[in-house]
């Protein structure tokens, strides 16, 4: 071997080999109000590197002095100057500023919008009922999440099949086909969630709830026309958690509901909620037929979650629902014809899912994928009448988010399969297959404006390609000295559309069987916009929205000639009825100085659509003009809490009803009490006080059979009435 050569490739190796021992390792900190900063990129010298969880960045720099400069979307950029001897290995903590307008939930980093910002500094507004919110409802209905949504402002949980219990969710009016519900972005109940979804969902293990108002079909495609309600798991906290709940209510129903959750490991940890679920029969009007419907429902759900380094995650969930429930006639009673009619639906499903995030490179690029599958069986009985059926979505997601200084873009393929089988009318079935591209931008063009894009392309195999466009616009006004202001204006304007079925709230009712169609199905396209208008005023913090939507070709009801003479009218489902509009406001003011939480609100709502038949624009059915809610809660650290609940809803109108044209307007008020003993909280909720039941003003039972043989009119109001509910729940 050539000597001089050796010589001369050893040094050549050893050079870099010298340079790197030479090198130090800093590692910065970053936090914000004493919490870690996820996300921020961290730049020292030609080094960059992404804060992980725990808001820690680490880069290997050479020694001299170097500007470290420390960016995240949402925040305001810090920097500090650092001399590096060689070797010399170094710690240090940095603390980002926020907007002026930084609120109690401005650390909540939302989901829904896949951008991983602060709430503060969503240019799409997002309403979150945190955990706090959550826990109240936990102690008045801990089998579902109804309430939960019902008492959020412009949200009305409306009751789709009287007989069964049936619920969806508008949202500021539109009708609840439009509502995606998703669990941790995933369609876990199905492309269609309404009907009893609702309530089949516990809120025990739920950490927050995320809402988009307005078509969110930009976002999430064409199930999302109305808006999006996204509920977030509870994760594990740093110690293992164990609470089981025992409720017990004065209408004979019971819930039993275990929650678990603990670290494993250094960066795994889990979940798992089991929960029972039951509710007698109950005639309270005494007039032969079920006001309440009897189930019996088993749920478990486990989870599964990784922080890996550098921001990675990656979340698993699985889930099965098993319910059987009836409703009907009852103690050997008939119908008004003389006959007994027991209405009956038995479900089963099961989902799986996964959630996965992996920065790239320098941590600002983020790429995230996402899927689930859900299969649903039904076998629904009406009267003699047997229906079965399975329904069963499957969807992936893919994105790549890239992250700027003063921008965050995101780029995505999404694929969604639903379909259909009716084992007893095959001319309901159905098979859809919607590949998507997507994607949205935000700029942060000046410390006071925020812009957001976002624009979905859907290949629908149904119905053809539709092109999805929302804008969204933050503006933080500056006050009198030149500063920003704790005051926020929100625009958004949005189009979207809808892919219809005959899987409806009027279908539900009746059963398939007695749906009619005309003509082809197309999509139902909507136009959404809002202002909002929000900050404090005072000791209050207040919320001041306008907000307006026009759906072109919606499917509506009417009556079709009856299947033989002396039958009831089928149901017609027809998109030929020109446009439903839906305007109104919503004024919402909170209070929140320990130890009282006050929140009022007052929605109104103006909705009407095109009437056929009678040449005439009628009102939407079953939307109140008015409703005004108020709740105050009065908590002793360590001890308990007691609160009051105020609810005043106005008239709806109504159709399909012999006895009324217009619902009158009504007052609900409710009572909670809790006492903490150790580890053991007692509770009791004391619901609808004034004893308001839609059978104490009028029959629910029609006369005779209506639209599709169905015996009931609408449910406008409670069905119940007064209820008083009790338990436990025993932290260990």
């Amino acid at each position: 071997m050539n000597i001089p050569h050796t010589r001369l490739l050893l040094a050549l190796f050893a050079v870099p080999t010298f340079a790197l021992a030479q090198d130090a390792v800093v590692r910065v900190d970053v936090s914000h109000a004493g919490e870690a900063v996820a996300g921020a990129i961290v730049r020292v010298g030609s080094s960059a590197a992404s804060t992980g969880p725990a808001g820690r960045a680490a880069l290997r720099v050479a020694p001299g002095t170097h500007d470290v400069v420390v960016r995240r979307l949402g925040f305001i950029p810090d920097s500090s100057v650092l001399t590096l001897r060689a070797g010399q290995d170094t710690t240090i903590t940095i603390t980002l500023g926020a907007p002026a307008d930084e609120e109690l939930l401005a650390g909540v980093i939302v989901s829904a919008t896949r951008s991983g910002k602060r709430i503060a500094d969503e240019a799409v507004r997002v309403e979150v009922l945190d955990r706090e919110e959550i826990e109240e409802k936990v102690m008045m209905t801990p089998g579902d999440i109804a309430m939960l949504l019902n008492e959020t402002a412009g949200l009305r949980v409306q009751t789709t099949s009287p007989s069964l219990g049936g619920a969806g969710v508008r949202i500021q009016g539109l009708g609840p086909r439009y509502t995606q519900i998703l669990s941790d972005g995933l369609p876990l109940y199905g492309g269609q969630s309404g009907g009893l979804s609702l309530l089949q969902i516990p809120p025990v293990d739920l950490g927050r709830v995320e809402v988009i108002k307005g078509s969110a079909s930009a976002m999430y495609g064409a199930q999302a026309l109305g808006g999006v309600i996204n509920l977030v798991s509870r994760r594990a906290d740093d110690e293992a958690t164990r609470e089981l709940l025992l409720n017990r209510t004065s209408r004979g129903g019971t819930d039993a509901t275990l929650f678990a959750a603990a670290p494993f490991g250094r960066r795994w940890s889990g979940s798992v909620l089991a929960g029972g679920h039951a509710q007698d029969r109950g005639d309270v009007d005494a007039d032969g037929w079920a006001d309440l419907p009897g189930y019996s429902r088993v749920v478990l759900r486990p989870r599964l979650f990784r922080e890996g380094a550098g921001g990675s995650s990656l979340f698993l969930t699985g889930g099965f629902t098993g319910e059987d429930r009836r409703g009907g006639t009852v103690s050997g009673r008939t119908a008004p014809d003389g006959s007994p009619y027991v209405e009956a639906l038995d479900t089963r499903r099961g989902d799986v899912g996964a959630v996965l995030r992996m920065p790239l490179r320098d941590g600002r690029r983020v790429f995230s994928a996402r899927g689930s599958a859900t299969l649903q069986q039904h076998a629904h009985t009406f009267g003699a009448r047997r229906e079965d059926d399975r329904h069963r979505t499957v969807f992936a997601e893919a994105t790549y988010t890239l992250v700027g200084d003063r921008t965050a873009t995101v780029l995505g393929l999404a694929y969604q399969h639903d379909d259909y089988i009716n084992d007893d009318i095959a001319l309901a079935d159905f098979s859809y297959d919607a590949p998507a591209l997507f994607a949205q931008t935000e700029v942060v063009a000046a410390r006071w404006l925020t812009l957001s894009l976002a624009g979905r392309l859907d290949a629908h195999s149904e119905f053809g390609t539709s092109l999805s466009p929302r804008l969204s616009v933050l503006v933080r006004p500056f006050g009198t000295r030149g500063t920003l202001t704790d005051w926020t204006v929100r625009a958004s304007a949005a189009s979207g559309v809808f892919a219809p079925s005959l899987l409806t709230d009027e279908s539900e009712v009746v059963g398939i069987s007695q749906v009619v169609v005309n003509e082809p199905l197309r999509f139902e396209r909507a136009s959404t916009g809002a202002l909002d208008i929000g900050g404090p005023l005072g000791p209050l913090e207040v919320n001041a929205t306008l907000f307006a939507s026009v759906v072109r070709d919606a499917l509506q009801a009417s009556d079709a000639p009856p299947a033989a003479p002396g039958e009831p009218p089928r149901l017609l489902l027809s998109q030929s009825s020109g446009t439903a509009r839906t305007h109104g406001t919503e004024l919402v003011a909170r209070y929140l100085a320990e130890p009282w939480h006050v929140t009022t609100s007052w929605t109104w709502v103006d909705g009407t659509y095109w009437d056929e038949a009678n040449a005439e624009r009628r009102p939407t059915p079953l939307v109140p003009r008015h409703a005004l809610g108020m709740v105050a809660m009065y908590e002793w650290e360590a001890l308990g809490r007691i609160g009051l609940e105020f609810y005043y809803t106005g008239e709806q109108a109504l159709e399909e009803n012999p006895y009324r044209s217009e619902s009158p307007a009504y007052v609900i008020v409710g009572a909670l009490a809790e006492r903490v003993v150790g580890p053991v909280r007692l509770f009791v909720n004391l619901e609808n006080l004034t004893n308001t039941r839609q059978t104490a003003t009028d029959p629910l039972l029609l006369p005779a059979r209506g639209r599709g043989g169905r015996w009931t009119t609408d449910a406008w109001t409670e069905l119940s009435g007064r209820t008083i509910n009790g338990g436990v729940r025993w932290t260990f």
